[in-house]
Order: structure tokens, then C-alpha cells, then sequence
């Protein structure tokens, strides 16, 4: 994270677009808009990007709170299940995540991506991540 408290997107998440939309209730509302970098079949979002999507927006709010309570960990994620729910069009896409456990070693993080309507997510997401102890 960044100063600014705006999340640090990694390479893989700027290759697919992803930004930062704004914010809701503390947490980091990302994005990305329809094109051929995150097209599956034809006319349709490819399931890695909305992976991608969902992945890195879990990472951003736990690393926003971690900075928030001044802790330093190594991230290592145990599993990430996503289901997809409707196939997502060429529409923009955003993400938002919940933390659901945060641990002195290891969080639970719930995450929804959605275009048109908030209320009827394109895809859901649970990251299972283990909080090691920072480099040296």
C-alpha cells in the first residue's frame, strides 16, 4: 500500500486494466472495462480475468487494513475459490472485497464482482491467505 492509502496494483492486475474505482464502506472498489486483453469467447469476459479481478481486490483490502493496524506480513495465500455465477459481458466489471477473518496468522477474505447491478454478482470468491512472517 501506498501512502496515499491507494491499494499498489501489481503487474499481472495493471495488465488486465484493473484500477481503483473508488471506494465503499472502507474498502477499495476496483475495476477494469471489456476488451480484447480480457475477452474469453467472443464477446464474453474470460474466467482468469475475472479471477484476476477478484483475486487482487481481496489482496488490496487486506493489505489496506494490515497497514491500518501497523503489521508487516508475508502473504501467502492457502486457496482461493471462485464461482461464476453468469457470464460477464462486455460491460465494465468491479470488485469489492470483506474481510470475513483477520487473524494473528491468517485471514479469510469474501469477495463479489459485478457489472450492471451490485445486487446480482457476475462472480464470488474466498481467499483463504497465511500471514508469514515479513522478509528481512
Amino acid at each position: 500500500m501506498s501512502g496515499s492509502n491507494s491499494p499498489v496494483l501489481t503487474a499481472y492486475a495493471e495488465s488486465l486494466g484493473i484500477r481503483v474505482f473508488g471506494e465503499e464502506d472502507g474498502a477499495p472498489v476496483l475495476a477494469f472495462e471489456f476488451g480484447g486483453d480480457v475477452e474469453g469467447r467472443p464477446q464474453h469476459l474470460h474466467g482468469g480475468a475475472i479471477s484476476g479481478l477478484l483475486e487482487t481486490a481481496g489482496y488490496a483490502l487486506l493489505q489496506r487494513e494490515l497497514e491500518k493496524r501497523d503489521r508487516k506480513h508475508r502473504l501467502k495465500p492457502i486457496n482461493i475459490t471462485v464461482q461464476f455465477l453468469s457470464p460477464g459481458k462486455q460491460k465494465t466489471t468491479y470488485a469489492k472485497a470483506r474481510i470475513t477473518k483477520l487473524g494473528s496468522r491468517n485471514a479469510n477474505i469474501a469477495i463479489e464482482a459485478w457489472q450492471d447491478d451490485r445486487d446480482r454478482p457476475i462472480a464470488t470468491a474466498t481467499i483463504n491467505i497465511l500471514m508469514g512472517e515479513p522478509d528481512s
